[in-house]
């Protein structure tokens, strides 16, 4: 079947409330227009993020109990530690409680003033880390990843000649490490072939150059390499997993993504010096080593969540679920981003909303429109996330990307859930040259979206 039916029963059911339209637009009102600010509880069909959102299988919740609360050698350390090592491969796995935590340790104890670090897109919170240490963050994706209509299908590839004139410009000694992110989260989704791994590997390596994945959402990337890629159909995701990771020197993950659960995530790195300077740090600020911030029965629904998400029943209703919103939304001509991605639909909030220029945040007005309308919360990926400012003139640079991403928790909603999503959108887009832009009245030095207070443009 092409999309098939949910690959488990609904054994516990949460009520979700219904508000109206008018308690709504009071709501996004005093929250400054900032989805990030309106109380869950509100929310009817919540798209901000698959992080952390997922429900855990009953076999994680039976784990749950089986917790060793231990300060130091707790048997649930050595059982994630394990189950890391087998899936990735990596020599040393150190734990945190999120996958921002780990970035901020691995970019604490690698960069310095003026480095530089190449990836194929960074997402918000890499790329802040970088930037928070002074460094530069570069992006090298391929030019059809910056285009949402191109049908290539391994859209989150790194472009070589890119990367590798980052590496001559800047030279080698400033860049500690190239990153590649699985799947490409700012690119919409969009997933790296495995020709593409290797070909990045082999270059970084030349250079002597470490190379690392943020795979938050590797199990998906496999997925895509199985469904897409030449030679793969035939091998098991853990097979694809293991040689994917082989070609790269470490990673940092957030397990609230693809670990299928609500909280935790990890540094893994082959080089013992790094993982000692990074576990130093660890104890400083998260805890010790066999803990890293997290409760033993965390570890232990990470380690059974990353062997759950290897199940290709699993993943191929988790693709096709997602693939289902999305041609229900191109089949009313909604611009969206293709191919379809593995995590969310990506609406082109330029296209959608030409008449708002980038300024004005049109992906922003989007996601208003939507929360008041429906009570559907959707996240902007465009210039409120992404943009950056011009260091002489102040002026704001755009992204190549205006997006509004719709993010679906991983085994949370239902196909009716995601027909109502469609037909919510599809009313906004009848209607869109009603909508208007917003502007800033305050915003933070990083990760201003999170924070930021907007109004509406007169």
């Amino acid at each position: 079947m092409r999309f098939p039916a949910e690959p488990f029963r609904i054994k516990v059911v949460e009520p979700i409330k219904n508000t109206t339209q008018e308690e709504r637009e009071r709501l996004i009102r005093e929250a400054g227009y900032n989805i990030f600010s309106i109380p869950a509880e509100t929310i009817y069909i919540d798209l901000l993020t698959d992080s952390g959102t997922s429900a855990m299988s009953d076999n994680q919740w039976a784990g749950l109990m089986l917790g060793d609360e231990s300060y130091a050698g707790s048997r649930n350390y050595y059982h994630f530690e394990q189950t890391v090592r087998e899936i990735f491969g990596f020599k040393n796995i150190i734990p945190t409680h999120q996958g921002r935590v780990a970035e901020n340790l691995l970019f604490s104890n690698i960069l310095k003033e003026g480095d530089v670090v190449p990836n194929n897109i960074h997402f918000d919170t890499t790329r802040a880390n970088v930037e928070y240490h002074k460094a530069q963050a570069v992006d090298c994706v391929i030019d059809e990843g910056l285009d949402p209509e191109n049908p290539h299908l391994f859209k989150g590839n790194m472009d070589l000649n890119k990367l590798e004139a980052v590496i001559k410009k800047y030279g080698a000694d400033r860049i500690p490490i190239i990153m590649l992110t699985i799947t490409n989260n700012s690119g919409g989704g969009q997933p790296v072939s495995m020709e593409n791994i290797r070909q990045v590997s082999e270059l970084a390596h030349r250079y002597g150059i470490r190379f690392f994945f943020d795979a938050c959402r590797f199990a998906e990337n496999c997925y895509f390499i199985k469904e897409r890629e030449e030679g793969y159909a035939d091998k098991s995701i853990l097979e694809i997993a293991k040689e994917m990771f082989g070609y790269a020197d470490g990673c940092t993950m957030s397990a609230k993504k693809d670990g299928l659960v609500n909280i935790g995530g990890f540094v893994a790195v082959n080089d013992d010096e790094w993982a000692q300077r990074i576990t130093n740090m660890l104890i400083l600020i998260e805890g010790f080593k066999t803990y890293g911030g997290l409760a033993g029965r965390d570890l232990e629904a990470i380690a059974r969540g990353l062997k759950e998400v290897l199940d290709e029943n699993y993943l191929r209703f988790r693709i096709n679920q997602t693939r289902y919103l999305g041609e229900m939304l191109a089949d009313q001509g909604i611009p969206i981003v293709k191919p379809i991605g593995g995590h969310a639909v990506y609406l082109d909030a330029r296209r959608f909303l030409p008449h708002i220029p980038p300024e004005q945040f049109p992906g922003q007005a989007i996601v208003v429109e939507l929360y008041k309308r429906a009570g559907i919360r959707a996240v902007e990926i465009g210039s409120l996330m992404m943009a950056k400012k011009d260091p002489e003139t102040g002026k704001m640079i755009p992204p190549s990307l205006e997006l509004v991403r719709l993010a679906i928790p991983r085994r949370v909603y239902t196909n009716m859930h995601m027909q109502y999503v469609a037909e919510a959108i599809t009313e906004i887009y009848h209607e869109r040259e009603k909508l208007k832009g917003f502007e800033i009245e305050y915003e933070a030095e990083f990760l201003r979206h999170f924070t930021a207070k907007l109004k509406p443009v007169d």
